[in-house]
């Protein structure tokens, strides 16, 4: 199954701007993009039931008209860390059936985008978390920075969990989410030492420009390399 698991320094970063954007650049090149976003929480109801707007961004990307229930199997309606979520629902979130619902849609994709809720260890229970659900599913790991104070340590941090539990840290993205982040620049560079490797790409939040473009591309290149 090709593909890669998105997780994120922390909530509201960016996993699904980035993760959109990845799924039209393959698009671009022919592919049949599966995507799934395994547990969300914070959801609307509609005529169909509850959805969540990540959920639906990621299927409206994709071009293909994914089965709801398949994309995002577990939709909770509070937007609460999802251990809460569910444990308010009365839901038992089964991972095997999420690694199964993977594989299912990795079957019929060229490729498959799966985006995780929260940062790397979201708890989902009280004995599991987003890396237990990455680890089931076993795709390689792009971890999504949100550039704004503090995001040397939670990046550091995060990749250092990422690296220990076994998983495939393919790369990382960094996404500008705070336009008035002093030294920028400099907190790149300390990134690309901290982690590693230089970012997969580096994207500005709300911008379509042609330096994001060519960014994910190369990104792209990297993942089908794989």
């Amino acid at each position: 199954m090709k593909g890669c698991f998105v997780t994120g320094t922390d909530t509201e970063i960016g996993k699904t701007w980035f993760s959109t954007r990845l799924v039209r650049s393959l698009r671009r090149r022919g592919l049949r993009v599966g995507v799934m976003k395994p547990i969300a929480a914070g959801a609307f109801e509609a005529e169909a039931g509850w959805r969540n707007e990540d959920a639906l961004a990621l299927i409206e990307a994709s071009g293909q008209g994914w089965p709801y229930p398949s994309v995002n199997p577990y939709c909770f309606r509070a937007p609460v860390s999802p251990h809460i979520a569910a444990a308010e629902e009365g839901v038992s979130i089964d991972l095997s059936a999420l690694a199964q619902g993977a594989r299912v849609l990795g079957a019929q994709s060229d490729f498959l985008v799966v985006e995780g809720a929260g940062g790397w260890r979201a708890p989902i229970s009280q004995q599991t978390s987003m890396a237990d659900l990455a680890q089931v599913i076993d795709l390689p790991i792009i971890l999504v920075v949100g550039l704004r104070l503090g995001c040397l340590n939670h990046a550091a941090l995060s990749w250092e969990a990422i690296d220990a539990s076994g998983c495939h840290p393919t790369g990382w993205v960094a996404n500008r989410i705070d336009p008035n982040l002093l030294r920028s620049e400099e907190n790149l560079a300390t990134l690309s030492q901290l982690l590693g490797s230089p970012p997969l790409a580096v994207l500005s939040y709300g911008d379509h420009g042609a330096s994001e473009s060519s960014d994910l591309e190369a990104c792209v290149d990297r993942l089908m390399a794989l």
